[in-house]
């Protein structure tokens, strides 16, 4: 197994264009392990509707990015206090959905730092019934994927808010991530040590059973494809948005112009369908905004450029812009 060198770089988007890149176009005779650390970030499962798994509102204020990765599973979220371990090897028909190989050596290593950590359920490394690690897979039909979490020292009071869904009524054909209850790595060692001291003890404990191991540092050309990957992928709205499933979404309020009731059709990050309903009164009909929006990203900053000309008091009567628009997007 060969060592990959991500040269320390914690942009989400570049860290899984890099494992992607690897599964895709390394030696596929050799299995090789990649660590990376993202900056704060959420990252959704490929089957995930991100609308329902994350904080728009608070992500935004917070500079939070949102990633969709290749493997099912859950959404997570990702600081400089989480180290990201993944396995890329060949995929020979044993080996997906078998966690528990995957997941050994690094039980193991952490048993011998003195934290007890099992393997619990499918997929969840667990240290006194508290969730230390979470992982998932990928195959091509060749090669494979096993990657996952490990929470040494993360912000857990960012994962609740970043993760925090307040929008209206949202149903969805999507998979909802369960909200376990999780905790450190650090809060278990007997003794405090850093995450470069945690990677390097993991590193070693990974290959103590075999040969001396090899560190692999990409080459000029292979950064260069990894950053192709990075922005006709990863940078792109459609692939972390644009994936989601169908979601039918009602928002509703009261203001001082009367009530607005918005019903609204998501088909794959796009608006479908949308009507507008209520008692207010307006100059203008409304299907004019309704026709406006079909076909836009239900994304807020898209939604605010389709609607930059339209003057909403004449639809709605005395009613700003942005109230509007936080309707349309926005928490509760």
């Amino acid at each position: 197994m060969i060592f990959i060198d991500n040269e320390g770089h914690t942009n989400p988007k570049l860290n899984l264009a890099l494992e992607e890149y690897a599964l895709r176009h390394f030696d596929t005779s050799t299995d090789y392990l990649l660590f990376y650390i993202n900056e704060p970030s959420i990252i959704i499962g490929r089957n995930q509707n991100t609308l329902e798994e994350i904080n728009q509102e608070y992500i935004d204020d917070n500079n939070i990015h949102v990633v969709r990765r290749v493997s099912g599973g859950g959404a997570v979220y990702h600081d400089l206090g989480n180290l990201n371990f993944s396995f890329i090897t060949n995929h020979d028909g044993k080996r997906i959905s078998n966690f528990k190989k995957f997941t050994a050596p690094v039980i193991r290593v952490l048993n011998n730092i003195g934290v007890s950590a099992e393997l619990k359920g499918r997929n969840d490394i667990l240290v006194n019934e508290k969730k230390i690690s979470g992982t998932a897979q990928f195959s091509t039909g060749k090669r494979m994927i096993s990657h996952g979490t490990l929470l040494f020292d993360t912000d857990m009071s960012e994962v609740t808010k970043a993760l925090q869904v307040k929008m209206s009524k949202i149903e969805s054909k999507g998979h909802k991530s369960v909200r376990s209850r999780v905790a450190n790595i650090s809060e278990f060692l007997e003794t405090p040590i850093s995450m470069a001291d945690f990677k390097k003890q993991l590193l070693v404990g990974l290959y103590e059973a075999s040969e001396p191991f090899e560190t692999y540092k990409l080459t000029e050309a292979e950064w260069q494809a990894v950053h192709r990957l990075k922005a006709e992928k990863y940078d792109l709205w459609d692939w972390n948005f644009g994936r989601s499933p169908k979601s039918n979404i009602q928002k509703n309020k009261r203001f001082p112009v009367g009530e607005i009731d918005l019903r609204i059709f998501v088909e794959k990050g796009h608006i479908s369908e949308l009507k507008i309903f209520g008692d207010f009164f307006g100059r203008k009909p409304v299907s004019d905004i309704e026709s406006l929006l079909i076909g836009v990203p239900y994304d807020k900053v898209e939604i605010t450029k389709a609607l930059k000309n339209l003057s909403v008091k004449e639809y709605f009567g005395d009613l700003e812009k942005t109230e509007f628009l936080n309707l349309i997007y926005g928490n509760d």
